[in-house]
């Protein structure tokens, strides 16, 4: 007869996914997990198979629970023409509480696409998915800020901007003004 789950997956997968953002796929220790979860190695590889089946659950809900929240403004029917402002300022202000977790360590999977785990295909696909949300979310919300502007014109922007997010993940563990900066200048772009 098999064992039965005495925790909270849930719960068990936010915890990991604290060690994998802090300290990435391959520096995050199964003793590391062991500590974070409060399961034994074989409770983690009975529930998630792997630490690897335990990292694409982390991913997963990293999407749900911080990524998907915050684009959500920008993808509700009717979008507000301050959507897209309002969620680059909300980025703005998380990475600008000094010693925050979000300030400390940027974005799960920006932070994963330049880490060896990158060379995995599934994660490669999980990072390129990631980011055409962000861009199709960013689209959407400076379609709503200018609708009178022709979709080419609206498409570029969008190319601009999101790249300038992703600029922002990838420079906030090491340069915090100039991650700052990139939304900035995004906002500016705006108008």
């Amino acid at each position: 007869m098999g064992r039965h789950q005495t925790f909270d997956t849930a719960e068990v997968v936010r915890a990991a996914r604290k060690v994998f953002w802090e300290h990435g796929y391959e520096d995050a220790s199964i003793p590391d997990l062991e500590a974070a979860t409060g399961l034994k190695r074989s409770s983690i590889y009975h529930a998630f198979d792997s630490k690897r089946g335990l990292f694409d659950a982390a991913v997963n809900s990293y999407l749900d629970e911080v990524v998907r929240p915050r684009i959500r403004p920008l993808i509700t029917e009717p979008v507000s023409p301050d959507a897209i402002v309002e969620y680059l300022a909300g980025l703005r202000a998380a990475l600008r509480q000094a010693g925050s977790f979000h300030a400390e360590n940027g974005c799960l999977l920006i932070n994963a696409a330049g880490a060896p785990i990158a060379h995995d295909a599934a994660v490669r696909e999980s990072v390129a998915a990631y980011r055409a949300e962000l861009h199709a979310a960013i689209r959407s919300g400076i379609a709503a800020r200018f609708p009178e502007r022709p979709a080419g014109e609206v498409d570029r922007l969008a190319e601009t901007c999101t790249a300038l997010v992703v600029a922002t993940f990838a420079l906030t563990r090491v340069d915090a003004d100039a991650a700052v900066g990139s939304l900035d200048a995004a906002v500016r772009l705006l108008g």
